[in-house]
Formats: structure tokens, C-alpha cells, sequence
């Protein structure tokens, strides 16, 4: 990690990636606990569903879309410009909180606000190659970048709880700690404008403002373009195959631990406090990923790594169905944020080494849009088949059957392209 930050264009970028996430973190966890541990408002299962399907499918529809624009626009220009709309969509959050508004309005808003920035996260990525002197070194980047911004955001989503315990739990101090989040929003715009002109990508000699019609076919072609560059680089479609499992086993645990917290695991470590010690052990978990993926990876191979991670977590996932207690609970998101963080630092990688910077915005794209929409698939039907309190064992062995699943289809791949090289 410090030999990368002796390079001051990989130590901007991280730092935009840190004022970023630590913003989104916050946001987030403040936005939760307005909603679902607000006195003055109530949640079932179903509303929470309804609310993250609202904010993340809209955005999954356009993501690979906006992708192609990442693809063609300075992506420097992108990330402060995005980064300064969403201080101000969060003010408008801020506001609508303020004013008591819930249901349909306030998720609209909340839908901009997490569609600018993912945004701007798909930038980071694509971006990234661009600070790296020595492409042998960007597992590393990858892996200290991606990690550290996951574990700033977990910071900020207990700095939110922390906040709320300041400025109160209803609607008026709901709004303060949102709009607290606007800061690390200003912050990343103004590292952002640091760059050089085009200093982030696109490679090429694309132009701003050329060939209109050209513009428009490569916005449409977004998604097929990603699909296309995903299905034809193994490197990047087999760890793929294993986010899409771990994103719906995360949409599945994340509807029953805000469930179970709000009703069940209510007395010590409970309620809102809860949640935040789940966020802690989960971002321990990435932080321990960051370690040991480059370790693994070295004396395993990255396919290797990547079962092994898909296999523990079905281990983690299936232990805590047998036993739902808290400190089980507790255990199982640090081995899950291990396991997960794992896999995806893999398949991040693979896309950074393996596909040309031509298409990589609309790869990180097309991740956001399946993950997404995964995951809103997976809250809702928990929310359909669950409990009200959460308390649901079965639920948390279906999360595990998935991971198990995504093992599966990743040695399936693995032989299938084998085979296939072999034929032809």
C-alpha cells in the first residue's frame, strides 16, 4: 500500500474514492435509520424492499448506458461534476426528511442520489488503470482501493449512528446527520478537478462533443457491449458468476438482520447499535480480504481463490441457519465480509488487467446494473417469504444453497471453456 501511495495520481484517486464512499456510508446508514429506526415512522419487510427496489432498479436500467459515457467522457470532468449533483441531491434527502415526507417521494430522491454514485464508483474503477506505473501492480491497487473505500464507508455508516445519537432519532436529526453527507461529497469533487485533462481516460482520440449519432449508438449499445466484453474474457466472466451468488445471498441476509435487529436482537447489542456492529465486523472482514487475497492469489491462482472464497462463504452462511443467535450472527458478517470482499477484489481485477479500456466503464456498469438488480430480486422475495421479525433459519440455508450454486457455476465455466479451447 505505501509503495502504491508514492504515486500521487493512485493517492488522489484513493482519496476521491475515500470522500466518496465515506459520504455514500453515511448516507446510507442514515437514510436506514430514518426509515426503519425512526420513532415517528414505521417498516415492514416489504416497505424496505420497496424502497431499495426503488432506488437501485431505475439506476440499474440506465447504469450500463451511462457506462458507455464513461467510455467516451473525460472521466475526470465525470467524477467532479457527479460527485457536486449529488451533494446537492442530498441536500433535497435532507429536506424531504425534514419535512416528514415518505414512501415514493423521498425514495425518488434517494434513487438519484445512489445512481450518481454508483456513477462515479464505476469511474473510480474504470479510472483506476490510469494511476498504475506497473500494470504487474494492480491486483494491489485494486485491492487496496477497493477495500479501504468499502471499510470508509462502513466508517460512515457508524459515524451516522453516532450522529443520530446527537442530533436524535426523528425526522429533524434524521436530516442533520443526512446532510452531514454532503462534505465528503464537496471533498471528492475538488480532488477530482486535481487531474489532469483526460489524465483518468478514456485512451484514444475520442472528443466530447463529435459525432452525435456515434455518441447515441454507443449510449444505446452500452449494455450489449459490456455483455459482450464479459462473456468473451474468462478472467472476468468466471468470478462474475460468483458475485451474482454472493449478491443474492446478501440481498437475502440484509432484509433478515434489519429485521431481526429491529425486532429480535433488541436488548445489549441491538436496534440501530446493531446494525452498526454488523457494519464494523463486515468491514474488519474487507479489511482482512485486502490481506489475504494477494496472498492467496499468489500461491493459488486467482480460480482457485475465488472457489475457496465461494466455498467458505456457503460454510459461514449455512453455520449461522443452524444457529441464529447473536453471536453467531456477529461471527458470520465478519467471515461473510472476508469471503465476499474476496471475490469481488478478484473479479474487479480481472476486468482491469483483461479488458480494454474502450469497454471497461461498461463492464464496472453492467456489474452495477446485475448486482443490483440481484440483489432487489433477493430482498423481495425474502421480504415476501419472511417473517416480520426476521426470524427465519430456512431463509439464511437458501442464501447458503446460492453460494453453493455460484461455486457450481464457476467450475462448470471453468471446464466449459477448457473444453471449448480444446475443440477449437
Amino acid at each position: 500500500m505505501l509503495h502504491l501511495l508514492r504515486d500521487s495520481r493512485f493517492g488522489r484517486l484513493l482519496a476521491v474514492r475515500l470522500s466518496a464512499q465515506w459520504a455514500d456510508g453515511l448516507f446510507q446508514a442514515a437514510l436506514g435509520g430514518a426509515v426503519l429506526f425512526n420513532p415517528e415512522r414505521e417498516a415492514d419487510p416489504l416497505l424496505v424492499a420497496s424502497g431499495l427496489a426503488v432506488m437501485l432498479l431505475p439506476y440499474s436500467l440506465l447504469g450500463p448506458f451511462a457506462g458507455a459515457l464513461l467510455d467516451r467522457w473525460d472521466r475526470r470532468r465525470v467524477l467532479a461534476g457527479a460527485s457536486l449533483l449529488r451533494a446537492v441531491l442530498v441536500t433535497g434527502v435532507a429536506g424531504a426528511l425534514a419535512a416528514g415526507w415518505g414512501g415514493p417521494g423521498l425514495f425518488a430522491l434517494a434513487l438519484a442520489v445512489t445512481g450518481v454514485n454508483r456513477f462515479v464508483l464505476s469511474g473510480l474503477s474504470a479510472a483506476l488503470p490510469h494511476t498504475i506505473a506497473d500494470r504487474a501492480g494492480l491486483v494491489a491497487a485494486n485491492t487496496a482501493s477497493v477495500t479501504a473505500g468499502a471499510a470508509v464507508a462502513a466508517l460512515g455508516a457508524v459515524c451516522a449512528v453516532g450522529l443520530r445519537a446527537v442530533f436524535g432519532s426523528g425526522d429533524a436529526g434524521s436530516a442533520l446527520v443526512t446532510l452531514v453527507g454532503c462534505l465528503g461529497s464537496v471533498v471528492a469533487a475538488g480532488l477530482a478537478l486535481g487531474f489532469a485533462r483526460r489524465g483518468l481516460g478514456p485512451d484514444g482520440d475520442h472528443r466530447d462533443h463529435g459525432d452525435r449519432i456515434g455518441v447515441l449508438r454507443d449510449v444505446a449499445g452500452g449494455l450489449l457491449a459490456g455483455a459482450r466484453a464479459t462473456a468473451a474474457t474468462p478472467a472476468v466472466a468466471a468470478p462474475f458468476l460468483g458475485l451474482v451468488a454472493h449478491r443474492l445471498a446478501f440481498g437475502i441476509n440484509t432484509l433478515l438482520m434489519l429485521m431481526l435487529f429491529r425486532a429480535v436482537f433488541t436488548a445489549g447489542v441491538g436496534g440501530m447499535l446493531g446494525v452498526g456492529a454488523v457494519v464494523l465486523l463486515t468491514a474488519a472482514g474487507l479489511g482482512a480480504a485486502a490481506l489475504l487475497t494477494p496472498w492467496l492469489v499468489a500461491r493459488l491462482g486467482i480460480t482457485t481463490t475465488v472457489r475457496v472464497a465461494l466455498g467458505g462463504a456457503a460454510v459461514a452462511q449455512l453455520t449461522v441457519a443452524s444457529a441464529l443467535v447473536l453471536p453467531v450472527v456477529l461471527v458470520t458478517a465478519f467471515a461473510l465480509g472476508v469471503c465476499g470482499q474476496v471475490v469481488k477484489l478478484c473479479a474487479d481485477a480481472g476486468v482491469q488487467a483483461g479488458a480494454d479500456d474502450a469497454v471497461r466503464g461498461r463492464i464496472f456498469s453492467l456489474f452495477d446494473a446485475v448486482f443490483n438488480v440481484c440483489y432487489v430480486l433477493a430482498v423481495t422475495a425474502a421480504a415476501f417469504a419472511a417473517p416480520p421479525d426476521g426470524d427465519s433459519p430456512a431463509l439464511l440455508a437458501v442464501a447458503g444453497v446460492l453460494y453453493l450454486a455460484g461455486l457450481g457455476a464457476h467450475i462448470a465455466y471453468g471446464r466449459f471453456i477448457r473444453s471449448y479451447r480444446t475443440y477449437v
